[in-house]
């Protein structure tokens, strides 16, 4: 649906798609979903394929599909943010499972002008060094096989998370990656019209915000409405906030997503 509905405003024709990315960490299909998807949206010839970063995705996500439009790889594409964490919580342990929901948004990209290009710059990093921090681990249960030998049957566990940690994390990266972009971009942190991150954490928001030296309301937020739904809720809450007339055309975004990897990636759209 949330697919259908940015071809629908963009003006677009499934069929003219070239390029579907769904940034996901709850695929239907372990293998990818986008081939799936695109077929069911009318797109089945389009180069399709499943990025998984987390709660990072979209920005990731964004990002790689750009390249592939300024390139001329594509003369279009679909970038979809989607994930059904609800399926993966261990609903006995309240310090996560009422975090997090379920959701999706996506955003249709075509060729601008260089002066009329959205996508302003980005920013994409990661530190597997703090992954033991927030995770889905796999796990192995040992199959006999007659013969002393013996196969490994596949599972995943439910999200665990070290809340203090990834606060630690967010708080510190979010705020660097945005002022290295700023620097990079020769853009004063006082043209930034909105700061619009993944939603984990209201109290992250603010914390980068301030580090920032930005007004809190300054902050696009939704996280009360829906909790965090991973790669879905920047172009979740971009959807609203368009639709709802506080970003309009020609603000300045500053986006972040971070997560699971642990990953980081910020970009500034002009919109």
């Amino acid at each position: 649906a949330a697919a259908r509905r940015a071809l629908e405003r963009a003006g677009m024709a499934a069929e003219d798609v070239d390029l579907v990315i769904l940034a996901t960490s709850t695929p239907d299909d372990l293998f990818g979903s986008a081939p799936a998807v695109a077929a069911e949206l009318g797109a089945s010839g389009a180069m399709a394929f499943d990025l998984t970063a987390a709660c990072s995705g979209f920005v990731f996500a964004l990002a790689t599909a750009a390249q592939y439009i300024r390139s001329g790889t594509a003369s279009s594409a679909l970038v979809i943010g989607a994930d059904c964490l609800s399926r993966w919580v261990d609903w006995s342990d309240r310090g996560t499972c009422v975090l997090f929901g379920d959701g999706a948004g996506a955003v249709a990209l075509r060729p601008a002008d260089l002066e009329r290009d959205a996508l302003l710059g980005f920013e994409l990093r990661s530190d597997g060094n703090g992954g033991k921090h927030l995770g889905l681990g796999g796990r192995c249960t040992p199959v006999p096989l007659g013969g002393g030998r013996q196969c490994g049957a596949g599972a995943f566990g439910p999200v665990a998370m070290n809340g203090k940690e990834v606060f630690r994390f967010a708080t510190s990266r979010v705020p660097e990656v945005l002022d290295v972009l700023l620097r990079r971009h020769e853009i004063a942190v006082d043209d930034i019209d909105w700061l619009l991150l993944h939603q984990a954490n209201r109290r992250i928001m603010e914390s980068a915000a301030k580090r920032l030296k930005l007004p809190k309301e300054k902050i696009i937020c939704n996280l009360d409405e829906y909790g965090n739904t991973s790669a879905a809720s920047i172009p979740l809450a971009l959807d609203e906030a368009i639709r709802d007339g506080r970003v309009k055309e020609g603000n300045l975004l500053a986006c972040v997503g971070f997560g699971a990897g642990l990953s980081w990636g910020g970009m500034l759209l002009r919109l």
